[in-house]
């Protein structure tokens, strides 16, 4: 007779459950760490507490990445992958004002999810050349796509000529992460988390149109 699907599902007494791929293992190395990260600083977490964390061994967990900074920069590569999907497409808005306001609260609710990576991430880039490159080419990214749109209203006669579009486009990106890592971190003074997203876009509006109310497409 056939057994029901939940008993042949179940492994026979004493044997091994299966074992979890590597995939697992990196993903499951990666979420101790940013979980312990929400609690101490980097230099606080030994490898000893990723593997075991984890539920691997020390040996194993150095198949996996070299160091604690080289888990660091995983978890900002796929945090930064993830803000950039969701910004990737809110320059697409026909709405100047949704536009901004889509591409800040991207930013924003990305790395207010993460919060923990993107301060011990703002530490390390003093120490580490490889977290410092990658941070740069995200916000290189970041600074070439507002440029972009700068000029763009500017060309369809939205927003006034000015200093160069890129150079705008880098100060207000300079401002969104030091505002940010001030309201992340508690570094007084900062601007209270529940008003900083309306704070950032009232300045960018304001730099960009001279004005908080920039004309309809």
């Amino acid at each position: 007779m056939t057994s029901d699907p939940a008993t042949r599902a179940r492994p026979a007494r004493g044997r091994r459950a299966p074992r979890p791929s590597g995939d697992e293992r990196e993903l499951a190395i990666l979420t101790t760490a940013e979980r312990l990260l929400e609690e101490r600083p980097l230099g606080e977490i030994s490898i000893d507490d990723l593997a075991r964390g984890a539920g691997i061994s020390r040996p194993t967990f150095y198949f996996y990445f070299r160091s604690k900074d080289a888990v660091l920069l995983t978890l900002l590569d796929r945090v930064t992958e993830e803000a950039e999907r969701l910004t990737s497409a809110v320059f697409d808005d026909p709405s100047p004002v949704q536009r901004w306001r889509r591409a800040l609260d991207a930013i924003y609710t990305t790395f207010r999810a993460h919060r923990a990576v993107a301060l011990a991430t703002a530490e390390a880039r003093h120490t580490n050349a490889e977290v410092r490159q990658l941070w740069a080419g995200m916000m290189e990214t970041w600074v070439s796509r507002t440029a972009e749109a700068i000029e763009s209203e500017r060309a369809r006669g939205a927003a006034p000529d000015g200093v160069p579009a890129r150079d705008l486009a880098i100060a207000l990106n300079s401002m969104n992460e030091r505002v940010l890592y001030a309201t992340f971190s508690g570094d007084w003074p900062a601007v209270p988390e529940q008003d900083v997203l309306g704070v950032l876009l009232d300045v960018w509006l304001t730099t960009i149109y001279r004005t908080t109310e920039p004309p309809a497409c």
